[in-house]
């Protein structure tokens, strides 16, 4: 399991739980997937982190780090 944050909201407009990626806001376009249900979308965002960060491996491009809740 990754320690990316995801934050999944409702959008009237699209009928859709859209997902946004804080971490990858400066490379990625965003929201950056989707789902029809919370549990899709959050399904769909794992699979975005891993396939990014896999690419970006591969290209050898920096990874961001995930962010770190202190409280």
């Amino acid at each position: 399991m990754n320690r990316y944050s995801m934050i999944i909201q409702w959008s009237d407009e699209d009928q859709l739980f859209l997902v946004t990626i804080p971490e990858f806001s400066d490379r990625v376009v965003m929201p950056c997937t989707h789902g029809r249900t919370r549990e899709e979308a959050i399904h769909n965002g794992e699979e975005v982190i891993e396939m990014y960060l896999e690419a970006w491996q591969v290209e050898g491009e920096p990874i961001p780090a995930p962010s770190v809740l202190l409280v």
